[in-house]
């Protein structure tokens, strides 16, 4: 048995900031990777922290990921921002068209942002809670490469599709629920087959449509959706808004997050903000209502209590990952 490795927050970003620029990321692509991912690791999202860099890394290694892209944000009406991220990472693309949309929100009310050639953005739930710290209220809907068959089918047509949204509270953190179609996110199956563990039944199921707790065998076949037919339509509302909007790749149309094989995915993310004031005075004082008939009830919590929990912990103990995963992440860094 090796020994774990303990890393501060920010020796997890020196650490990603090393692999991304020595694989051949532009500094300028680095730093939102960089912040999304130092982000997963402090509310403990490990599949989308450091455990995701080996893929990142090689992603633009093989060219499935143009790290040095130079994305564009327009706004071709005052109420719609357009981001493409030509090919590169998705959150520098997000990250400049992020300003643009909170200045639309302001401005109309409501607007819309638009993501396009993109790829992986990471955890959804990390980009509209800085909406929210706008006064925003936030959603998001991201699609992704083929896991999810349609109700009755077997063969991967859908992503797993997370939707997220954010909503200022007075005083404190933004609520953030951040979910996907599926039962599970497929990255985090993904971590179950790199370490060799099996996953819950229910989770997925294998190349011929049979429930199966292989991890190895969930990836060839398809991620179980959320509630049946519920979570398949949920989906396609996904795969509309995200890509439909952009003109990006559906699900079925995307190579994988996972394998080099494929060209870049060039999937897409809609985002939707609020400027609450538009609408009603004293939005965070009546959602405070809500949130306390909620916690009135024995036994319940709200959506992201355990994640600012795990940022309090992070924060004061830092994280651990595994020797191997360790040695293979500074092999990238000084390649």
């Amino acid at each position: 048995m090796t020994e774990p490795v303990a890393l501060s927050l920010n020796e997890v970003g020196d650490l990603t900031r090393r692999v991304l620029l020595a694989c051949g990321t532009s500094p300028e692509n680095a730093e939102p990777v960089v912040a999304s991912v130092v982000a997963a690791e402090a509310d403990s999202i490990h599949s989308h922290g450091l455990a995701r860099l080996p893929t990142y890394a090689e992603h633009v290694l093989c060219g499935k990921v143009d790290g040095a892209a130079l994305p564009t944000v327009s706004r071709p009406r005052p109420g719609a921002v357009v981001a493409d991220a030509v090919g590169g990472f998705a959150h520098p693309a997000i990250d400049l068209g992020l300003s643009e949309l909170v200045t639309a929100a302001q401005e109309c009310g409501v607007a819309a942002m638009s993501v396009t050639n993109s790829y992986n953005c990471g955890v959804v739930g990390y980009h509209v809670e800085r909406l929210a710290d706008h006064g925003l209220l936030a959603l998001a809907f991201v699609n992704g490469p083929a896991a999810i068959a349609p109700w009755g089918g077997k063969k991967g047509l859908f992503g797993t599709d997370p939707i997220a949204i954010a909503s200022p509270r007075a005083g404190g953190s933004p609520l953030v629920i951040d979910q996907s179609s599926s039962v599970i996110a497929k990255s985090e199956v993904m971590v179950h087959a790199q370490k060799g563990e099996p996953i819950p039944e229910g989770w997925a199921f294998d190349a011929d449509g049979n429930t199966t707790t292989d991890a190895a065998e969930a990836l060839k076949g398809t991620m179980a959706p959320t509630g049946g037919r519920k979570g398949a339509n949920l989906a396609i509302l996904i795969e509309l808004m995200a890509a439909g909007l952009s003109g990006a790749h559906f699900g079925f149309q995307a190579s994988s997050f996972g394998g080099n094989e494929g060209g870049p995915p060039r999937t897409g993310q809609c985002f939707l903000a609020f400027d609450t004031s538009a609408f009603s005075e004293g939005f965070t004082d009546h959602a405070e209502d809500l949130f306390a008939a909620i916690l009135d009830q024995p036994g319940t919590r709200l959506p992201g209590d355990r994640r600012l929990a795990a940022r309090e912990r992070t924060a004061a103990q830092g994280v651990t990952i595994s020797q191997v995963l360790h040695e293979k992440l500074e092999g990238y860094a000084t390649r």
